[in-house]
């Protein structure tokens, strides 16, 4: 394959990497990545990929672009406003880079087109907010053998994951039901305009390094990213025997829309704000009901600074967690910042805690409301 004298001047600075060169130029061109969600993820990881040289570049959404999107979808402009964000997306990206072929899918991904839109490319990256599609989207990369690149982002707290078939855990090992993965969307909860393009160029980065086959991805290592206190953390998981995808007998041979690869609907839980969850504790020590404190962060965050009373608890450990569904009183999970809480609920509930509280905001909203005096790690 030959490169123009416009590609080479483009492509100059990937080029002189010798983890690229032209060899690594030409798999860029080849290449052909999915995208799916053109929103706040999809954004900065399509606006990076096209600007790369992915060869081909398909996007899947069936929105249309509003007012709110602009605060963090960085594709769009208001001019796009009441567009088809596949749409609108493509148009942007064809004007980045005119070298490169974009593929829009105006569509609702479901079940029964899911296998022929993947059944185009190499690799998907999965930019969606909504649970049901993302559980959706790694099925079946399982089931048809591409590799995925996944995150997900709640108000300042981001996680980025890749699955390669055959050599690591896919996301429901680590999510094995949509009641363990559930949080509060954006629309709900907030998210921070930045945070996304955090999240979006890391996987437009692992998207990079898989088809040039440079540097250790994240496979088996969820890498989380906390915006207020600017730092990265990384966990381990490893892939389960007993999953319902990519386990050693699965259940799930065919891609299937949520409802019917969960045995449980999304649980719901209490959101308490600072103040709500103040006036409890206080109540309970006039005598009222008993309030029973979670501390779901990592033991040296909890050693760090925590609520007076607050039993440490990491979200790791809830799983072998069984609760009494006929306890007394509120059972309320605390974190940093809600994240983490919120999956704890989801998590309790499914072992058996009735009606689980978080607190929302996480003990950084509760030092801002409550105790300025409170260190949180």
């Amino acid at each position: 394959m030959t490169f123009s004298d416009a590609e080479l001047e483009r492509y100059s600075r990937h080029l002189l990497l010798a983890e690229v060169g032209r060899a690594g130029q030409e798999k860029l061109r080849a290449a052909r990545v999915l995208i799916v969600g053109a929103g706040g993820l999809g954004s900065p990881a399509a606006l990076y990929l096209a600007a790369c040289g992915i060869g081909t570049l398909g996007i899947v959404d069936f929105d249309q672009v509003e007012l709110s999107n602009l605060q963090r979808q960085v594709v769009f402009s208001t001019e796009d406003l009441a567009r088809p964000k596949a749409v609108a997306a493509g148009r942007r990206l064809s004007t980045l880079n005119s070298e490169i072929t974009v593929v829009t899918h105006a569509l609702e991904l479901r079940a029964e087109n899911v296998g022929a839109i993947f059944g185009q490319y190499d690799l998907v990256v999965d930019g969606t907010d909504r649970l049901s599609t993302r559980y959706l989207v790694n099925d079946a990369c399982v089931i048809l053998g591409k590799p995925l690149v996944s995150a997900a982002i709640h108000r300042f707290e981001g996680q980025a994951m890749t699955y390669v078939p055959g050599r690591g855990p896919c996301y429901r090992c680590l999510f094995p039901d949509a009641t363990t993965a559930a949080v509060p969307s954006c629309s709900e909860a907030g998210v921070l305009g930045v945070l996304p393009g955090v999240l979006g160029a890391i996987q437009a980065t692992e998207a990079i390094k898989l088809i040039l086959g440079q540097g250790e991805l994240l496979v088996g290592r969820l890498l989380t990213y906390d915006a207020l206190e600017m730092r990265f953390r990384e966990f381990s998981f490893e892939r389960r025997a007993n999953c319902a995808v990519c386990g050693d007998e699965p259940r799930i041979t065919l891609p299937l829309d949520l409802a019917a690869t969960c045995h449980e609907e999304p649980v719901a839980f209490r959101r308490l704000r600072p103040r709500e969850l103040n006036a409890l504790l206080q109540d309970s020590q006039l005598g009222g009901p008993a309030v029973r404190l979670i501390d779901v962060r990592e033991p040296a965050e909890y050693a760090a600074g925590h609520l007076a009373g607050a039993e440490s608890l990491p979200l790791a450990e809830l799983e072998r967690t069984e609760w009494e569904s006929t306890a007394i009183g509120e059972t309320v999970f605390l974190c940093r910042s809600g994240a983490r809480s919120a999956r704890a609920c989801a998590i309790a509930s499914r072992h058996g805690l009735r009606k689980p509280s978080h607190l929302e905001g996480g003990l950084i909203a509760w030092a801002a409301a409550i105790d300025p005096m409170l260190h949180v790690a």
